[in-house]
């Protein structure tokens, strides 16, 4: 959610849990889960496809060490987003 959010320079973002299962190779029902408790904890908004990102720091901070790596090597690859 977070690099969908850093290239789409938005914290409001189109997204089913479906596909968010897809990209990560997990069940939907695992997806559902841990989108239930981020909702819970107030660091994002979910409803039908519609995601809103909250708390950005809250949400980083329930990541691995994967999003900085992996965005560093978008922001190689691809260049760095202009967002505001």
């Amino acid at each position: 959610m977070l690099i969908i959010s850093d290239k789409s320079c938005s914290n409001e973002f189109e997204m089913t849990q479906a596909a968010i299962a897809t990209i990560l190779g997990v069940r939907r029902v695992s997806v559902t889960e841990v989108a239930q408790d981020l909702r819970t904890q107030g660091i994002i908004d979910y409803i039908r496809g519609h995601v809103r990102i909250n708390d950005r720091d809250g949400l980083k901070g329930r990541c691995c060490e994967c999003y900085e790596v992996v965005s560093k090597e978008f922001d190689r690859l691809l260049g760095r987003s202009n967002c505001p």
